[in-house]
């Protein structure tokens, strides 16, 4: 359940950011939902890959790297997808570093409301 209505909330977040980003299109909340699944998915499975291979960059600009690896991911996105769109790399890490503070909110909300065991 918890795991559905963050998919949901995450998608309205892309929606959303959608209109405050120009340079991030969104076709229609499926589009939305698509978008946010092979988001959540590749930070799941190549994320944690490439902050090993990037782990002496990272380490010599003080975590500052892992900004370009999620905008990198983000953009990465919007090739994989038709109704998702990033027009470039500098809308790219805008719209992750927002969609990212959302998430938190989403994240932090859904705890409060379905508290851990």
């Amino acid at each position: 359940m918890k795991l559905i209505l963050k998919w949901l909330l995450s998608a309205t977040a892309l929606l959303a950011l959608a209109n405050l980003d120009p340079g991030v299109e969104v076709h229609g909340f499926g589009a939305a939902l698509a978008a946010s699944l092979v988001i959540g998915l590749l930070n799941l499975v190549v994320r944690p890959i490439l902050v090993v291979l990037t782990l002496p960059v990272t380490l010599v600009t003080l975590g500052l790297f892992f900004f370009v690896i999620n905008a990198g991911l983000f953009w990465a996105a919007s090739a994989m997808l038709e109704g998702f769109q990033v027009r470039n790399f500098g809308h790219a890490l805008l719209g992750s570093l927002i969609y990212s503070a959302m998430g938190l909110v989403i994240h932090s909300a859904l705890e409060h409301l379905f508290p851990p065991r």
